[in-house]
């Protein structure tokens, strides 16, 4: 067998677009530089099976020693990432390792989503002991998927660890995939296909294909069988999905080194958890944060009106200097900017604004709102015979997703006017508010539902319906009815009960409550195909027809912050 020799690494300090960017920066974060830098590309780190893994070590050129930063991630080491994750750290003092995973950007190996994380995590750190600019204070930082290989860092973590601030990241991926109850097909299948292609061109192709990705994954979403529909699509490429998509039961041998619950209970540094109210991995997000919070460590949350792509726009500069803050504190051992609350939360619609809050959840009422006939909701429980509210779900013509808490594309606050005129989706719309009405944290939709097919979904979302009418979500809610439940021979329907997302929301005075009842939101969410068949071959399609009753069962309840 021959080998091929690798090129040396070379330090180089920045260019001046660089340094440019570095100020401007700067600037918007307000928080001033310290040092300059040089960087070190393609530092080769060796793991145990003899693979190299590919990194960036940027080090500060005087030496402030504040310590080390560690993030490593599956997406490249290429200037937005370099400048997000390293550069700002090193103009502060930090030495900073930027390290390509696994399979991707000239690290050895294939890349297999998250399979290898904990033991490359830990053999990172092992060749870090051994470099002589490293000074035994080492902390983790990165949102997404870099917040993931922070948490199997976590699993075992390595005694030079201080801190780690983990942004809109998972620690159980079974659960991001499957956790709602379905196969959360249109963010994984984009991802899928987004990561399979990203190293074949430049910049500006990669903007093109994001741009085309609706139309060109559409075969994907509505071809049936799923697993085939996309293989054939990705056409040799991202094997993962297939697997991801045919096999969801979270006791899988495949997901053992994904389902990283354990590092919860395992973590002893200080946590700076970071979540958007329409980021996909908010629950994640927030349970983190309650478990860590239980166990008495020292956890901070800020969570923000964002969504995941917010992270490189509206998002950045916030997480930039709580991240700043928060290692001047815990790594470099300078307390100068404490935090004003454990816990920050985006307060949105009126009045929007940043709350200080003990912890989360935060202590809140309860206040109920029923189902009304004729499509209204309101404080009190209609009369009895009230006519129920129908619609028909067709898996032929599935009702699609607009907005909410996924990945790319229309994601995040919408207005839902097109999607709630549409005869496969009921609302209920309460009267206008006299005065406002704060609601923080999760709300619950209870619904008596009845369906002729046992195999159907229900979707929910609370949406705030301005003045001129329109309708944008605010928290949303899902599950999956799979099997003949006696309650649903009862003429008035079985009650089914539904957790939404956390929200922080103040509905303004002039303004209506809106709740919208759907059948699914594809591709969202995997449409349920009406016959029991496995998603991944099922090609029979079977509609349901659906009754909403409207007797004093259904009903929304939200979580009311105190005035």
């Amino acid at each position: 067998m021959t080998t091929t020799a690798q090129p040396s690494p070379v330090t180089s300090p920045p260019g001046r677009a660089a340094r440019f960017v570095d100020r401007v920066v700067s600037a918007l974060l307000r928080r001033p530089e310290e040092t300059g830098y040089t960087v070190t590309r393609g530092v080769r780190v060796p793991m145990r099976d003899g693979v190299e893994l590919v990194a960036d070590h940027y080090a500060p050129t005087e030496a402030p020693g504040n310590g080390t930063v560690l993030v490593r991630g599956p997406y490249g080491r290429s200037s937005f990432f370099a400048l997000l994750s390293a550069r700002m750290y090193a103009l502060r003092g930090y030495h900073v390792l930027l390290q390509s995973c696994r399979g991707t950007f000239g690290s050895g190996d294939t890349f297999a989503p998250m399979q290898h994380e904990i033991a490359d995590g830990h053999d990172t750190v092992g060749w870090l002991r051994e470099q002589p600019w490293f000074d035994g204070r080492l902390a983790t930082l990165g949102p997404s998927y870099l917040g993931f290989t922070q948490w199997a860092l976590l699993m075992d973590p390595p005694p030079e660890l201080r801190t780690a601030v983990i942004s809109m990241g998972p620690h159980d991926f079974h659960r991001a995939v499957y956790g709602a109850g379905a196969f959360s097909l249109g963010d994984f299948f984009r991802w899928s296909e987004m990561v399979a292609h990203q190293e074949d061109t430049g910049f500006p192709a990669a903007v093109v294909r994001g741009v085309t990705a609706g139309r060109r994954l559409r075969p994907a979403f509505h071809d049936l069988p799923l697993v085939a529909a996309g293989d054939a699509l990705l056409n040799g490429r991202g094997p993962w999905y297939r697997e991801w998509a045919s096999r969801p039961e979270a006791s899988d041998p495949l997901w053992a080194n994904m389902r990283l619950d354990a590092a919860l209970d395992r973590v002893q540094v200080p946590v700076l958890l970071v979540g958007g109210w329409q980021d996909l991995f908010l629950d994640q997000t927030l349970d983190g944060y309650e478990h860590l919070h239980r166990r008495g460590l020292d956890v901070a949350l800020t969570v923000g009106s964002w969504t995941h792509t917010d992270l490189m726009g509206k998002a950045g500069g916030t997480i930039g200097r709580e991240t700043l803050d928060w290692l001047g504190e815990h790594l470099a051992g300078r307390p100068g900017r404490r935090r004003p609350a454990p816990v920050r939360i985006h307060v949105g619609g009126a009045d929007s604004g940043w709350r200080g809050l003990p912890e989360w959840p935060p202590p809140a009422g309860e206040q109920a709102l029923y189902l009304q006939p004729g499509g209204g909701l309101g404080a009190y429980e209609p009369a009895p015979g009230a006519p129920a509210a129908t619609f028909t779900y067709d898996p032929g013509h599935p009702t699609p997703a607009l907005g909410g808490r996924v990945l790319t594309g229309a994601n995040g606050v919408q207005d839902n006017r097109t999607l709630e005129a549409r005869p496969d989706v009921a609302t209920f719309t309460g009267p206008v508010l006299e005065t406002d009405l704060e609601v923080v944290g999760r709300p619950v939709v209870e619904l008596a539902h009845t369906s002729d097919n046992p195999h159907a979904d229900v979707f929910v979302r609370i949406c705030d319906v301005d003045a001129k009418g329109r309708s944008r979500n605010v928290s949303d809610g899902f599950v999956r009815l799979g099997s003949p439940d006696p309650a649903g021979q009862d003429p008035a329907g079985q009650v089914v009960r539904v957790n939404l997302d956390a929200m922080a929301h103040r509905f303004a005075a002039g303004h209506r409550i809106r709740l919208l009842v759907a059948g699914g939101a594809h591709p969202r969410f995997a449409r349920n195909l009406g016959t029991g068949e496995p998603a991944k071959s099922g090609t029979a399609l079977r509609p349901s027809h659906r009754t909403i009753g409207v007797d004093g069962r259904s009903r929304v309840v939200l979580p009311v912050a105190p005035r």
